[in-house]
């Protein structure tokens, strides 16, 4: 598997698009910096970028590079290799090289600006582990899909709807649920609900450690006593890791049933 991964990760760091990802990045991250004085601000104002882009990107990069390296797929399975090894060292080369351009493209500005010796070191670090896990996350998604689907249409509109559901869909959903049902004691719920949302819990775990949950108001509080904690935080950071691991194991079991 870790050739299989090598080639992937270095096939995809050459790869013009990965360029301009890193590039964007490396510009947003001035940008910012010239314009906001305060790191801390620089922080909440990419959260809103990052939350967004950084599922989009991984769910186009993971259905693409399965559709386009069929054929080089189609070559190995012929040998005597794994095919779990195959499609996982896919996934985990598509998974790193994008990790790679964010941490790259968002460290190299704020580094320059003098990151190491702010204070606002710990949001920023967490904000790129949050990108990490959310990289990690829909790339395994969207490669699922294109596992599941021979039609390359069908597997990018399906990947795309994945994400509007999950970036926009969701939270509409949601609200309008909290809404209609406001007479009840809906806390639980509001916990529950956030816990099936990566993009959500993302966001609120980096809001509430840049200590603005008072603007969230009762809500606010209700996640700032929940998500605050120690174990709260863990346990949000271990329901991000299922969300990496459940579909690893689906892509591993499909790769071995399916027939190809």
């Amino acid at each position: 598997m870790l050739k299989i991964l090598k080639y992937s990760f270095y096939d995809l760091i050459r790869s013009r698009w990965s360029y301009i990802y890193l590039t964007f990045y490396l510009l947003l991250g001035f940008v910012l910096l010239f314009l906001n004085n305060d790191l801390s601000k620089a922080v909440i104002t990419l959260l809103n970028v990052v939350i967004i882009l950084v599922p989009l990107i991984g769910t186009l990069f993971g259905v693409m590079y399965y559709y386009d390296s069929k054929e080089f797929t189609e070559l190995l399975l012929a040998q005597p290799l794994k095919r779990s090894s195959i499609f996982l060292g896919q996934y985990l080369g598509v998974s790193l090289s994008l990790s790679l351009s964010v941490l790259l493209g968002l460290g190299i500005p704020f580094i320059l600006y003098g990151l190491l010796e702010s204070s606002a070191i710990w949001n920023f670090t967490l904000l790129i582990v949050v990108a990490v896990f959310l990289t990690f996350i829909f790339t395994a998604l969207s490669y699922n899909i294109a596992l599941s689907n021979e039609n390359k249409i069908r597997g990018f509109g399906l990947s795309i709807l994945m994400w509007l559901f999950l970036a926009i869909i969701y939270d509409g959903i949601f609200l309008i649920s909290l809404m209609v049902f406001d007479d009840y004691p809906l806390e639980n719920l509001s916990l529950v609900g956030t816990l099936f949302n990566p993009i959500d819990l993302s966001r609120i775990l980096i809001l509430l450690q840049l200590d603005i949950s008072a603007l969230f108001g009762y809500t606010g509080a209700l996640f700032k006593k929940f998500f605050g904690s120690t174990l709260g935080f863990l346990l949000s950071l271990a329901c991000l890791l299922l969300w990496i691991l459940i579909p690893i194991l689906r892509i591993k079991y499909i790769s071995n049933k399916k027939d190809f």
